[in-house]
């Protein structure tokens, strides 16, 4: 099931949202369930779709309080480009560290780390991540905690991944190496649904 992106006229109003939103965030944490995969102690994706990134929309325009068209619209232009196009996967990536100064520490550590995560389709080589399209989330000092990633997938990658291929990922940074060389069904079942 290939998505598409936001249309404005399909978003609630805010008064609609307001009466939705405990069963629409209910759903919408069920559903981020399969589709969040932790990456080692302290690397967490979450691979978005439509339903996580209209869920994102509606809450920024909640908690912003914003109704007039170009306030809708800045958030559409925002979040649409991180709805997966049916040739690949995408993911926000979260650094986490609990204590302050092992976040400052891991970041400068970790500098280029969003460019050294993969997935893996069966038996094909790793694609690496196309990491911060919309703005530069590193300095000279550190990388950021978040970071937004796509995985380009060539057309047999898609084949075999909707046939029933496993799906690795992992990263491979100098500072920090995880892997996973299948993710559990449920989890490559919902990323399937991401590709044409």
């Amino acid at each position: 099931m290939t998505q598409g992106k936001i249309a404005r006229e399909s978003l609630l109003t805010l008064e609609a949202y307001a009466k939705e939103r405990p069963s629409f965030r209910a759903r919408v944490l069920d559903h981020k369930r399969a589709r969040t995969v932790h990456l080692g102690e302290h690397i967490t994706l979450v691979f978005e779709d439509e339903l996580t990134m209209r869920y994102q929309i509606q809450e920024m325009l909640r908690i912003e309080k914003t109704f007039e068209e170009q306030g809708i619209q800045d958030e559409l232009d925002a979040y649409n480009p991180l709805v997966p196009d049916g040739t690949n996967f995408k993911a926000s990536m979260l650094i986490e560290y609990e204590d302050v100064d092992a976040r400052r520490q891991a970041l400068a550590r970790l500098k280029g780390i969003e460019a050294r995560v993969w997935v893996q389709a069966g038996g094909f080589e790793r694609v690496y991540a196309i990491a911060d399209e919309d703005l530069d989330r590193e300095n000279e000092d550190k990388t950021s905690a978040v970071h937004f990633l796509r995985f380009e997938l060539a057309p047999a990658m898609i084949e075999a991944l909707k046939d029933g291929a496993p799906l690795g990922l992992g990263v491979d940074h100098p500072h920090y190496r995880a892997e996973i060389p299948a993710v559990g069904e449920a989890t490559r079942k919902a990323l399937a649904e991401d590709l044409a």
